[in-house]
């Protein structure tokens, strides 16, 4: 758990929603989601707001972000909110869940990117003024921690999210690429491509290694993200349906034991058996073990996901890695196990 919040990146507790003026509170699991909403597509010269909804940004981090930004023809903008540390968090419950409802109210705002991922998003997710997201729908960015806001907006609202780099990994040209592709340049069917492994110490890393689970082809709305965010949402108004689903999971230094038991509590859950389709990521660090006994990784996901006979793939370019593909959270998408591939089979922006 610590390694993630180190990768990426709320302590007053029971801080409640009635701090914040006009925030709409979710009362239960909804059985089916919202109308769809697409945002619309990012363009050179628009202003991206960044926010640390979780853990606290150092201010390097945050300025290479922006220089990051800046070179992909946007205008950076970010609030005093995110400056400075509230223990291990960015700020407090209330000011975080500020910043976020503020950028997404803000018309001069026209693109929400987390800075960086770490924990403390769930503590706000009663606070987030969902009627206001819905009524200003803005593309939202990020991954880790951030998998509880992503599909808890969608959720909410019905708004498409994007599960894609955070400020402080948004500096390679794949996963630049794949972003521009997804929310600036969209068109329909998408072929999200896998990275090439050109390193050849990442050809032989058994965390990397590519392979089909079980064969078929599904179609489905994209759902998931940080497999410990997901199982963190279980049992709270915003637990993820996955039913008819494409589930993409992914997670960083979680030893097998702990994958095996995250995965055995969703297939014990109500709708993940039901899903269409399960894509893995690159589960970076998960593999190693003190145990000498223990199961690998790969060992734990053919054990807990191929009897599922849901078609399942692992090793997609998403995750806790340096080169992340960006889906979009709501978007139908079609998968080949077999083949490896994922299309968007709608735009995911106006």
């Amino acid at each position: 758990m610590g390694n993630r919040r180190q990768f990426i990146g709320s302590a007053l507790g029971g801080a409640i929603a009635a701090l914040l003026p006009n925030v709409g509170i979710a009362n239960s699991v909804p059985s089916t989601y919202p109308d769809t909403i697409r945002p619309k597509r990012l363009k050179k010269g628009d202003t991206i707001g960044l926010i640390a909804p979780g853990y606290a940004i150092a201010p390097s981090i945050l300025e290479e972000a922006k220089k990051t930004l800046k070179s992909m023809g946007f205008k950076p903008f970010h609030t005093d909110r995110i400056i400075g540390n509230y223990g291990y968090l960015s700020n407090t419950d209330e000011e975080r869940a500020k910043d976020l409802n503020e950028m997404f109210a803000n018309p001069d705002i026209d693109g929400v990117l987390c800075a960086r991922g770490g924990y403390g998003c769930t503590r706000i997710m009663q606070m987030i003024d969902y009627e206001t997201i819905k009524k200003n729908g803005k593309t939202f960015i990020g991954f880790s921690d951030i998998t509880a806001l992503l599909n808890g907006i969608y959720q909410e609202t019905g708004l498409v999210t994007f599960h894609g780099p955070v400020g402080s990994t948004l500096n390679d040209p794949y996963s630049i690429r794949q972003l521009e592709k997804v929310v600036m340049f969209p068109r329909a069917p998408l072929a999200i491509q896998n990275v090439e492994l050109l390193n050849p110490e990442l050809r032989t890393n058994p965390e990397f290694e590519r392979y089909t689970i079980t064969e078929g082809i599904a179609t489905g709305k994209l759902v998931g993200g940080s497999l410990t965010l997901i199982n963190a949402l279980i049992g709270t108004p915003h637990e993820i349906d996955f039913t008819d689903a494409l589930v993409c999971i992914e997670d960083v230094e979680e030893a097998p034991y702990r994958m095996d038991r995250m995965l055995t509590q969703l297939i014990e859950g109500k709708t993940f058996k039901k899903a269409a389709g399960i894509l893995i990521g690159v589960c970076a660090g998960c593999n190693a073990s003190t145990n000498p006994k223990s199961f690998s990784l790969k060992e734990v996901i053919l054990d807990r996901i191929r009897p599922l006979g849901i078609p399942a793939v692992y090793g997609m370019s998403f995750g806790h890695v340096e080169n992340n593909f960006t889906f979009p959270i709501g978007i139908t998408g079609k998968m080949d196990a077999a083949k490896m591939n994922l299309q968007l089979l709608e735009k995911a922006v106006i």
